[in-house]
């Protein structure tokens, strides 16, 4: 007898379904706003900026992630256009929502004042706390796996739960086995940058925007090395030599005995994350140097955050970060201005 899948629905409020898949991004948001929060407060900014950028948010990332996914899969949806709105049934990119969720972000921080790149460092960690959790959803929903793995590999080599073991054997409409858990590599693989960008965040020479560049740097390596397990990839069909290049940089993973998920040619050879992965890596790298080089840098991740719409004196210095502002001692010599314009030493 098989396992049987969890079910993807939690409870029902009459005929209206709470799905598994809904909660836990919901969680993985309030999470993310609560690691954020906690940073934005070392700076003086009130929480409630942050909460209001969530309530904007979200929303706008699951709208981006949503347009990104359905953009490529359109011959799926031309014929069904109601299916589109139907997200908790899955189909959202991780990439759509990050490109939806900074357009938001650049339009909201320059109605409230804020520099862009100071907020984005903050919200950082936020933001990978929020798709480590969300991968979860994923598993509920039996989506997002990797290609065919024996039982004693998710047993004996990754030592995982019977929960998860159980949840990994799928019928993907063609045969039923037990499959890779991308997701949990994923999500492992986004807990471990959590901690070192929560490390990097409080080294001296980090500038301002390093900290979200190097998110998306650790990220996008992740999603490169993993996005080829998988059997429900994004692709295109792109030039051969694009096609050996990708393969030849995923030459390690084939080292450690992993194989790629199948990839249907007349659907295509490049996986699209994969590729968005690389020009990702690389445009950051290139513009941590650029900032540098220009003097666009050249304010600390540690300085003061001020909005253009606060005073000045309201503004805190994060805890730690050096105060260069001149201190007078109640009982040091201060210099006034006499009457005869002499200078006189109290």
């Amino acid at each position: 007898m098989f396992p049987l899948a969890l079910d993807p629905i939690v409870f029902s409020v009459g005929s209206i379904p709470v799905h598994w898949y809904g909660l836990i991004l919901g969680f993985g948001a309030l999470v993310g706003l609560f690691l954020v929060i906690r940073e934005g407060r070392r700076y003086g900014i009130p929480q409630e900026f942050f909460m209001d950028m969530l309530l904007l948010g979200f929303p706008s990332a699951i709208v981006g992630a949503r347009i990104y996914y359905v953009a490529f899969k359109w011959n799926e949806y031309k014929d069904n256009p109601l299916d589109v709105f139907k997200i908790w049934n899955g189909g959202i990119a991780i990439y759509g929502a990050l490109i939806g969720a900074i357009i938001c972000g650049i339009i909201y921080f320059r109605y409230k004042g804020y520099p862009f790149w100071r907020i984005i460092d903050i919200c950082a960690p936020g933001l990978l706390a929020g798709q480590m959790i969300g991968r979860w959803g994923n598993f509920i929903n039996q989506e997002a796996y990797g290609g065919v793995v024996e039982e004693s590999f998710l047993r004996d080599k990754l030592h995982l739960p019977d929960f998860i073991v159980n949840q990994m054997y799928i019928n993907d409409g063609l045969r039923e086995a037990f499959r890779h858990p991308t997701f949990l590599y994923e999500s492992l693989w986004s807990l471990i940058g959590i901690i070192l960008l929560l490390v990097l965040r409080r080294q001296r020479f980090l500038r301002a925007g390093e900290l979200f560049l190097s998110y998306f740097i650790w990220y996008s390596i992740g999603r490169f090395f993993i996005e080829p397990l998988r059997t429900d990839s994004l692709a295109f069909n792109g030039n051969s030599g694009v096609e050996a290049l990708i393969n030849g940089l995923w030459t390690p993973m084939k080292w450690l005995g992993f194989e790629q998920g199948y990839l249907d040619p007349a659907y295509g050879n490049v996986r699209i994350s994969q590729l968005l992965s690389l020009l990702i890596i690389l445009v950051a790298i290139a513009l941590i140097i650029i900032r540098r080089v220009t003097g666009q840098a050249k304010a600390h991740y540690s300085d003061p955050i001020i909005s253009s719409k606060t005073p000045a004196s309201d503004t805190l210095m994060p805890e730690g970060a050096e105060n260069t502002q001149r201190k007078v001692l109640p009982n040091s010599p201060t210099e006034t201005k006499q009457p005869d314009g002499e200078d006189k030493k109290e």
